[in-house]
């Protein structure tokens, strides 16, 4: 399958899309959507394209003119870009931010965001029989992906959700934007409130190659708990580690990643894709 995946041609008529960050080197969005673009024999292309924060307004603005089918949008631009599309849906402007373009016939841009349902769909093929209504879940993180996750559990049908942030003000100001059964809980508070939680979920980088540890203790947090981490580098990181040592079971971050690209995917160039094992091990360089 790996050599089948080096050859690709493109045509006068090749679908083209691709994904804007600053930087842009560190994405696998461009190895995940190739796969995708191979498997199926499509002809297309995923682009990436490094683009400073002064500049994504006209980069945003030529895709039309380019006859770009869309894109993504990755870190720093997603709160910027909700200000910058023609239409955003209602569920991106609910999270406050946009990951995924669409241009349409008419030549605008409708902006959506796709990081809940990855976040969700990931959940639920790891872990089929999770209910929602099992307890509550707490949330590390109140930054971007914490508010796509925080919706997603929302919607879900969660009883209530406990949300822990380093920057108690930042928490605050997310539940107020986001509103629902949503707790802020201080970080020096964040081991207690993980008593009779059914899902605890970082969406910090914290643990990440890189950067600092998550220093959380698991001693209240129920056996029966989920425990999923967004980061996928490394991809059992040391909060996965210590869950599964205590009997947790466990979700790792890659797969958030995967299961959001589709509907994008599926919406640029008229394939519903798969997320398969073998896609799992490509997008990991394994």
């Amino acid at each position: 399958m790996a050599s089948d995946l080096l050859i690709q041609t493109l045509t006068g008529k090749s679908a083209i899309a691709g994904v804007f960050g600053w930087p842009i080197s560190h994405s696998r969005s461009p190895r995940l959507h190739g796969y995708w673009l191979r498997k199926y024999g499509i002809d297309g292309a995923y682009v990436p394209f490094a683009t400073h924060p002064a500049k994504l307004e006209p980069a945003i603005r030529a895709l039309p003119a380019l006859g770009f089918r869309g894109g993504n949008i990755t870190l720093p631009h997603k709160e910027r870009a909700l200000d910058l599309v023609d239409e955003a849906t209602a569920l991106a402007r609910r999270i406050g931010a946009v990951n995924t373009l669409l241009v349409r016939e008419d030549g605008s841009i409708l902006g959506d965001n796709t990081d809940g349902y990855g976040f969700l769909a990931h959940l639920i093929a790891s872990k089929p029989d999770w209910n929602a209504a099992a307890g509550p879940a707490v949330v590390l993180g109140a930054g971007g992906a914490s508010r796509a996750v925080v919706v997603a559990l929302l919607e879900a049908g969660v009883p209530a959700l406990r949300l822990v942030n380093r920057t108690t003000r930042r928490a605050e100001e997310l539940a107020a934007a986001i509103g629902g059964k949503i707790e802020v809980v201080a970080w020096e508070d964040r081991a207690a409130a993980l008593k009779d939680a059914s899902l605890l979920v970082n969406t910090t980088n914290l643990g990440q190659a890189g950067q600092a540890p998550l220093e959380l203790a698991l001693d209240t947090l129920p056996i029966a708990a989920l425990v999923y981490d967004i980061v996928y580098v490394p991809l059992l990181t040391e909060l996965l580690k210590a869950a599964q040592a205590r009997g947790n079971a466990i979700v790792d971050g890659i797969g958030m990643l995967l299961h959001q690209a589709r509907p994008g995917f599926a919406a640029w160039f008229g394939r519903e894709p798969e997320v398969t094992p073998e896609l799992r091990s490509f997008v990991l360089g394994e």
